[in-house]
């Protein structure tokens, strides 16, 4: 098998590309350095493209993998032939492989090893002959033995049945046909295993071709499944698979062994290939489900940490509580936090105008903007309370609901420990709350991406893949965006491409001893930064401080020369990036030609491009281009909507369903699929994603089942 040919075909993706990151990939470049700084190898293939040909690289060398071993266990039985060899050459999976070695497995004691012990194989195979003039059954008299418990001919014929049951069952091409067969025209039949409602009460009486099945039915029912609710089983036209088998194993010519072959397939089928197939099927399509579970989770993810920051402005984070009290901490434009406390203005204790005061003082003494609500339980009361406040106040004040999903497991984390050993786990949390709205990226990074709640059933998901996915997610997301290298926390540093949990504590460290970094240079005197790790992550490390401008800029070591060099031809100093005078630096890129000027400076179009960028703005964070959050100064409750309303809201989550959008009255509203775009589209991640502020209209309330029913409203 051609794996990069493969992979290629797949992405869609030129051979000549597939080649050139398979190549970098295995030199040991991360996905972050490739994607940026070796566009011109890889025909510019962006993080995406790349994440997902490295999950195939890795799955196809799986396979050779697999392959080689069975080629060399069957040849160290000394039973490999030619036509072994070329059906493993032909395999393109595991399980092809693996059903070519199931003859050769060592297998446990099973009724037709029982059988071959017994002497009864060569019975099987004049059984498999059907000869028109053998008597078989007078053939089995010869096969007694009764130390074997073979005592009459039916002994004997049974015992050869079974071994041409198991051989049957061991037909790499049977097994092959019958597994794309059932994934062709098969249905997965859900029935209830209770009487008492649940979720699941729409599966209780179902049946679904398998080919039609959408990942998010077939993990809530694997779900309902393990939890008792439900009982599960792929159908399929046994009688037309067992005609395949016996069109392809009895012989048209009928003689003393038909029937028996007959029983015999069909006994393979049913009790041998038939269990077997569909626990496969259920585990193929339960993979593939979770796969594509993972997907959105990790666009979900990728979406939300790169959401837009509110820079430079002081913010309240509210965490809100009933008995024990909302918990406050109010964090300074930098992130500092300046203050804490406590108030009461939820039941039961109700103490609304000594919250009133105390708040009223502290947006007063720290001249507070924003006041950023979590939306945890008593959220809404938390909300009405904060909305009423906000007219009585001295100062413009608006409030942002944000999702506080995580924030619990950063507060009772080591790492929040160590953060805010001062506070109690409830005050990190109001500090989380705050620092969300200010840099959610810096301070979701901080968090088990699994935590953060904007994927679907990613509890039911393979542990080991989803955090390798999502990890790779927050990777790509804080290389792109670039991270200061004289702020940056340790679980920030941690994330860059080429820097490891172990380096991010010793930049950490030397920053510590050694006070503020003057140059991206100086990061190699720190231990673990050796040549390959500084040539991986300097270009997504930002040294505001340093004497170089370059250093600034996501422009990499290795093409300062060529940065020098441009600004030279096109008439530019250094100051002049300082000072951000390189307004019309593509003008005059354009005037010289970029494919003469990129030769000329010895780098590729692509790479001229993002340094044109780079130059222009140095500093620059991508996430400031996007729409800011919503922020609001007025409640509503879901009692008081009506159909027909309409809203600006923000997306929450995307699943394989539909879109949740936050419209202000603490339930998130469900888009259904089919309202959120003019026309179809296949995956709700294609209309919207999360963050994006979008117009509403409600179509339908369901106050008891706290449900609300929108449809996407676009300008004409």
């Amino acid at each position: 098998m051609d794996i990069i040919a493969r992979i290629a075909e797949e992405l869609r993706i030129k051979v000549t590309q597939a080649e050139a990151a398979v190549k970098l990939i295995d030199e040991g470049n991360t996905i972050p350095f490739i994607a940026r700084y070796r566009k011109e190898a890889t025909g510019s293939l962006d993080d995406t493209v790349l994440r997902d040909l490295d999950e195939k690289l890795r799955a196809y060398r799986a396979v050779e993998q697999r392959r080689e071993e069975v080629r060399r266990l069957i040849t160290e039985q000394e039973k490999m032939t030619d036509e072994i060899n070329a059906a493993l050459d032909k395999a393109v999976t595991v399980a092809e492989i693996d059903d070519i070695y199931r003859p050769y497995r060592p297998k446990r004691k099973t009724r037709a090893s029982v059988a071959a012990d017994a002497g009864l194989t060569p019975l099987s195979e004049l059984m498999l002959a059907q000869e028109k003039d053998t008597d078989i059954v007078l053939e089995a008299e010869k096969y007694l033995n009764p130390e074997k418990k073979i005592n009459t001919a039916e002994d004997a014929l049974h015992g050869a049945m079974d071994i041409i049951a198991e051989g049957v069952s061991d037909n790499a091409s049977f097994r092959k046909w019958i597994r794309e067969y059932t994934m062709k025209n098969g249905f997965l039949a859900t029935k209830a295993k209770t009487e008492e409602d649940s979720v699941y009460r729409m599966y209780y009486d179902r049946s679904e071709p398998l080919k039609k099945l959408v990942s998010h039915r077939i993990l809530a029912i694997d779900r309902g499944e393990k939890e008792g609710f439900l009982s599960v089983k792929v159908d399929v036209d046994k009688d037309y698979i067992e005609g395949y088998l016996i069109g392809q194993t009895v012989s048209k010519q009928v003689c003393s062994s038909t029937q028996y072959v007959k029983d015999a397939v069909i006994d393979g089928y049913e009790r041998l290939i038939a269990p077997s197939i569909q626990n496969e099927v259920r585990s193929d399509i339960t993979a593939s489900a979770q796969e594509q579970a993972i997907k959105v989770f990790g666009e979900n993810l990728r979406n939300l940490l790169m959401q837009a920051p509110v820079k430079g402005k002081v913010v309240m984070g509210f965490d809100p509580a009933y008995r024990t009290g909302c918990k406050i901490a109010v964090v300074g434009e930098n992130g500092e936090v300046l203050d804490t406390t406590v108030v009461y203005p939820t039941p039961p204790q109700n103490r609304t105008e000594d919250a009133e005061r105390v708040l009223s003082a502290l947006v007063k003494k720290y001249g507070i903007d924003i006041i950023s609500i979590g939306n945890g339980t008593a959220s809404k009361e938390s909300e009405i309370f904060v909305s009423s406040l906000l007219p009585k106040l001295n100062r413009p004040v608006s409030y942002i609901m944000t999702n506080e999903a995580g924030a619990s497991v950063y507060s009772a984390s080591k790492l929040g420990a160590e953060e805010f050993p001062q506070f109690d786990v409830s005050l990190r949390s109001a500090v989380s709350i705050a620092r969300r709205v200010q840099d959610p990226l810096a301070e979701l990074v901080k968090i088990d991406p699994k935590a953060i709640g904007v994927g679907q059933y990613q509890h039911d998901m393979n542990p080991k893949e989803l955090s390798a996915s999502l990890d790779g997610v927050v990777e790509d997301a804080v290389s792109s965006v670039g991270v200061d290298l004289n702020s940056a926390s340790v679980s920030l540093l941690s994330r860059v491409a080429g820097i490891s949990s172990k380096t991010a504590k010793a930049i950490y460290d030397y920053r510590n001893e050694n006070r503020l970094f003057n140059s991206r240079e100086e990061l190699k005197k720190v231990k673990g930064i050796g040549d390959k790790a500084f040539t991986q992550c300097a270009g997504f490390l930002r040294v505001s401080e340093s004497a170089e401008v370059l250093d600034n800029t996501a422009v990499h070591p290795e093409s300062y020369e060529s940065a020098r060099a441009l600004l030279k031809k096109l008439g530019y100093s250094e100051q002049d990036v300082r000072e951000r005078k390189l307004e019309d630096i593509k003008a005059k890129a354009n005037l010289v030609g970029l494919d003469s000027l990129a030769e000329s400076i010895g780098v590729g179009v692509p790479t001229l491009t993002d340094m044109m960028n780079e130059l222009t703005k140095p500093g620059r964070d991508p996430r400031d281009e996007l729409p800011k959050p919503i922020l609001r100064t007025d409640a509503m409750d879901i009692s008081s909507l009506k159909p027909g309303m309409e809203f600006v809201g923000t997306v929450r989550n995307v699943a394989d369903f539909g879109a949740f959008v936050d419209i202000g009255v603490h339930q998130d509203g469900l888009i259904h699929i089919s309202k959120l775009a003019k026309g179809f589209v296949r995956r709700a991640q294609d209309a919207t994603k999360v963050g994006e502020i979008i117009k509403v209209r409600v179509i339908e309330v369901d106050v008891a089942k706290k449900r609300i029913s929108l449809e996407r409203v676009f300008e004409k």
